[in-house]
């Protein structure tokens, strides 16, 4: 269902120097397969992540999602395909403050070649226990209630890959379980992928598979090496 294949990626620095930051050969998820991501602040999640959903372009390499070669498009046609297959929760919800909740889900079917649908809408948000919540602005949400809204925008198309990027990090610690239990549950109805970037081992044990970027990336697994070899 998705297909990584030969991904790098560097940076530019405001010195010129050209400081790469992915090189995987290889990276696939099946249907339906809920896969977590590790790895320490700065080895690349966050980039694979934005590389996979098309808001960023690799230098070279491809990402192939449910058979569309996403990279080989401009980055409106990317665009439509992220509306189309792909739902993305951020770490920060990102929620627009005068909409609504409703319409805050609502939103996120705006881009895509499906009709809105508010009864899927509300329908979603009453499932992430918000139904009491529907007209309520992101200020009149808690931090909690604001991470489900983002759940339910991001489930709202029937996407086949969801990209979760640290959904638990501005969650308090009692609704952080709840906020891992809803994607899942929500996914694995609808037979949705998952990639879950997170640092929390907590949550990484609940997958069955757990793959850690710096034993993917040849750029960390290249520095290590050399680090090892120099010691």
């Amino acid at each position: 269902m998705l297909e990584i294949q030969n991904i790098k990626k560097s940076f530019v620095q405001p010195d010129g120097e050209s400081v790469p930051i992915l090189d995987i050969p290889d990276f696939k998820i099946a249907a339906g397969e809920q896969v977590v991501l590790l790895g320490p602040s700065g080895c690349g999640k966050t980039t694979l992540l934005h590389i996979i959903a098309g808001l960023t372009k690799p230098d070279s390499g491809k990402v192939v999602l449910d058979d569309v070669e996403l990279t080989k498009f401009s980055e409106a046609i990317r665009d439509r395909i992220r509306a189309d297959k792909i739902g993305y929760v951020f770490q920060t919800f990102n929620l627009l403050d005068g909409f609504s909740a409703s319409e805050n889900v609502l939103l996120g079917m705006t881009f895509a070649r499906k009709k809105l649908d508010a009864a899927r809408a509300n329908e979603l948000l009453t499932e992430v226990g918000l139904g009491h919540r529907l007209k309520n602005k992101p200020h009149q949400l808690s931090v909690g209630e604001k991470q489900r809204v983002a759940v339910a925008r991001a489930l709202a198309n029937e996407p086949k890959l969801l990209l979760a990027d640290e959904p638990t990090a501005n969650v308090d610690p009692q609704n952080q379980q709840h906020v891992i239990d809803l994607i899942r549950e929500n996914c694995r109805k609808e037979n949705i992928a998952i990639l879950m970037v997170t640092h929390s081992l907590e949550v990484a044990k609940q997958f069955d598979r757990v793959v850690d970027l710096q034993d993917l990336n040849l750029v960390v697994k290249d520095a290590r090496s050399s680090a090892e070899a120099s010691a």
